[in-house]
């Protein structure tokens, strides 16, 4: 009787095995249930090394023996006799096998994919107690098969997986090396960038015995000629990280690989629709490339990325796809390509314009998916509007945006659009329509009037006026009337606006001229006005089926009864409206529900409620990068501080919110400052001011949820009793300092000398005993 210790080959470990622990615990789990289990993966994702500590977790269920049949080198034809040669027989395998508990590990089967499903086929069919244990680039797709994708690494901080397994391999390199507080944050960056790949991430970490963590990290943009330094016993696939993506590359077919260089100029992901738009043509049929994807799909060369509006969302690793570009510039035919990415986007957008266009009744639902469908694909606008910029060609991407104005300025997405429209309408083509240059400079105002930007918007929108009237553009001339009431808020000018709406025939448009009245009506406190107003938004948007326009008329409704003194009823419109916008990306419209639920909870003195709901609205402006809103919910939160008795921060948080936001302090703002000033006095009340309006976005946020504060004033405040003995120049150069001018700054301001300017502040410094400049602010502030 064959003992197991005569049958299995396993080798030893050569180094840690790191990670992968819950993978390992539940494909022991599937080993036990299914008797070919497949580990599917890319190159370099560590298949092998996984197959090879699961089979080592494994042997004791497998009395006949474990081995291990390396199959990367061999040609068709060859697989039975090799694997018979690694069972120590000659002849057919299943004589050895027969009855026996076996776990054969088939490795590397992707060179002879069709004979290992052949043999596997014939195995278990004849061996019943068999187990097959096999890695792949592709499924062996044989009866009773179980596919396991090998994932990247984990990459989410020091105990990540990806992040331990440099840290080991990196200190075996480099005796001594250790992850400290200035490394680590460069460790996941390099680790995210090489996605989690095991080989990528071991090839790295080799480099530190002559490179520096920060070197790494600088110089990946040529990860093909750094990673390249691989063990001189390892196979020759794995010791570069460009042999192990040339290894897949070479096993694909001809149609594969047009596919892969084409799906490049996807930046970040694509749907089937978009790949089989932009990428079908000369050597891939449009009907071929759905099966060509599958198979790239397959092999691990893309990834399946979730969904984008119901449409499965693809995506390249970036090791992969910095391979497929440089094989894409090689094929001479990058910028066709990049011409029909922008044109299939634009055609997108153009049929959104068709779905929201006066002359058909909107369908909500499709409009929700083109809403749901440019949300995920932000990417590829951008990268769009990027290769339209650097080609000199901005007609049709400066229509891409004009066509999606609407998800532009009213959901949130702003796809860095003001940035991009700056350059598009700064190159000098003739080919652009003046009206449709005319709408585009309306939009960029638009986004100027988002981002809170009141005086860049009235000049841009301004400009684009003259030129939609100049076109005699009637539509473009009615959105930038409608633009221009929202800003300036003036009777004729509103009164124009819906005027010229109506007679665009446009319903959306006639909602936005109303809302423009009606927030024009609630600033003045004219709430019956601005009530009904908002009643008109409502009743529009709810015969069109717009949801993003219903939730603005509730959330306007909602805004008027709590002015009202009507808590209730604002509660019950904020929750219809962010009940109306739950299913699709309208960051402003669900940041204003949750901040205006929170601002009724406090109210009520409902303080957890508050807490919650105003949390809630400040990450979700931070995260969509409102600056404008993270400065108005900031206000709301000092107004929270104040109520739970933090009188210090609700001041630092109204100064930021008011500094952030470029306005002058209000009635509002006098309502958190008045109670601080009886509690903390007049000094320290001035002292966290000037120090709040220093604050950044990023610090206001964290000093709001984290309690992380800036260096605190409190304790480098020094009151002062005396009077002061300033001359008239120290005053003059005080009030400068107030005003938050450098010395350079004050030089220039009363044409002095640098030096001169330092020399009287710290003149000033040692009069008032002060040893800040933010000190001499507050004072300045404090005695006028």
């Amino acid at each position: 009787m064959l003992r197991f210790a005569d049958f299995a080959n396993l080798p030893a470990e050569p180094n840690t095995f790191v990670g992968r622990e819950s993978d390992v615990d539940e494909l022991v789990q599937l080993m036990r249930v299914s008797r070919v289990v497949t580990l599917c993966g890319a190159g370099g994702i560590g298949k092998t090394r996984l197959a090879l500590r699961l089979a080592s977790r494994v042997t004791t269920g497998h009395a006949g023996g474990v081995w291990l049949v390396e199959l990367a080198d061999l040609e068709e034809g060859e697989v039975r006799a090799h694997v018979a040669a690694s069972l120590g027989v000659a002849g057919d395998p299943v004589a050895l096998i027969g009855g026996r508990r076996v776990l054969l590990v088939l490795d590397n089967c992707e060179t002879v994919i069709t004979e290992c499903a052949e043999l596997c086929r014939d195995l278990l069919g004849s061996c019943p107690a068999l187990t097959v244990l096999a890695t792949s680039r592709e499924p062996l797709r044989v009866p009773g098969e179980t596919v396991w994708r090998v994932p990247p690494l984990s990459i989410d901080g020091e105990g990540s997986e990806a992040v331990r397994l440099f840290a080991d391999r990196a200190a075996a390199a480099r005796p001594g090396f250790e992850l400290t507080a200035d490394t680590l944050p460069l460790v996941v960056t390099l680790c995210r960038a090489l996605d989690g790949l095991p080989l990528a991430i071991e090839l790295a970490a080799a480099m530190v015995r002559v490179l520096s963590v920060r070197q790494l990290v600088e110089r990946l943009d040529d990860r093909f000629r750094l990673l390249a330094g691989g063990a001189r016993t390892a196979p020759p696939r794995h010791r570069t990280l460009r042999a192990a993506v040339d290894w897949s590359y070479r096993l694909l077919s001809h149609q594969e690989r047009v596919l892969l260089r084409r799906t490049t100029v996807f930046r970040a992901g694509w749907t089937l629709d978009l790949a089989e738009r932009v990428c079908s043509g000369p050597e891939l049929p449009e009907d071929e490339v759905l099966p060509r994807l599958c198979d790239l799909v397959d092999k691990s060369l893309v990834a399946l990325d979730g969904e984008i509006a119901g449409q499965a969302r693809y995506r390249l690793l970036e090791t992969v796809r910095d391979y497929a570009l440089e094989q894409l510039a090689a094929s001479g035919e990058e910028n066709e390509l990049r011409h029909r990415h922008l044109l299939a986007l634009a055609d997108m957008a153009a049929g959104f314009k068709r779905v929201v266009s006066p002359e058909r009744r909107m369908s909500w639902p499709v409009v929700e998916r083109y809403i749901n469908l440019f949300d995920g694909l932000r990417a590829e606008v951008a990268a769009a509007c990027d290769w339209s910029i650097s080609a000199g060609e901005p007609e049709t991407a400066l229509a891409l945006l004009t066509d999606v104005r609407f998800l532009l300025t009213g959901c949130g997405r702003k796809v860095d659009a003001a940035d991009r429209l700056d350059r598009l309408l700064a190159l000098d083509a003739a080919r652009v329509p003046p009206a449709l240059r005319g709408q585009a400079t309306i939009l960029r105002g638009e986004l100027a009037l988002a981002a809170g930007d009141r005086e860049h918007a009235l000049r841009w929108v301004r400009a684009g006026l003259a030129a939609c009237a100049t076109a005699h553009d009637t539509y473009g001339t009615a959105t930038g009337l409608v633009v221009m009431a929202w800003l300036t808020g003036e009777q004729d000018l509103l009164a124009r606006a819906l005027e010229a709406a109506v007679q665009s025939g446009d319903r959306i448009l006639q909602s936005l001229a109303h809302s423009a009245r009606a927030a024009a009506a609630l600033r003045h406190g004219r709430l019956r006005e601005a009530r009904r107003a908002y009643g008109e938004v409502l009743a529009i948007n709810e015969e069109l089926d717009n949801h993003v326009g219903r939730s603005s008329g509730h959330i306007g409704l909602a805004q008027v009864a709590r002015d009202a003194g009507d808590p209730e009823t604002a509660r019950r419109h904020y929750e219809s409206a962010l009940g109306l916008v739950g299913h699709v990306d309208a960051r402003q419209h669900k940041v204003s529900c949750l901040a205006g639920l929170g601002g009724v909870a406090l109210d009520q003195g409902d303080l957890a409620t508050a807490r919650a709901r105003l949390t809630e609205a400040l990450m979700l402006s931070r995260d969509a990068g409102l600056a404008c809103g993270i400065g108005r919910r900031l206000e709301a939160w000092a107004g929270l501080a104040a109520a739970e008795g933090d009188h210090r921060l609700g001041v630092l948080l109204v100064a930021a919110s008011v500094a952030l936001r470029g306005r002058q302090p209000d009635a509002r703002t006098e309502n958190v400052l008045r109670p601080a000033r009886e509690l903390l006095g007049d000094e320290m009340v001035a002292v966290l001011w000037a120090e709040g309006t220093k604050m950044t976005a990023d610090q206001a946020v964290s000093c709001a949820l984290d309690g992380t504060r800036p260096d605190s004033p409190a304790a480098a405040f020094v009151p002062v009793t005396q009077e002061s003995r300033l001359t008239a120049r120290e005053r003059e150069i005080a009030e400068l300092v107030a005003r938050g001018l450098s010395n350079r700054a004050i030089a220039d301001e009363l044409v002095i000398s640098p030096a001169t300017a330092a020399r009287h502040v710290a003149n000033i410094l040692s009069k008032l005993g002060f040893s800040t400049r933010t000190q001499i602010a507050a004072w300045m502030i404090g005695s006028r």
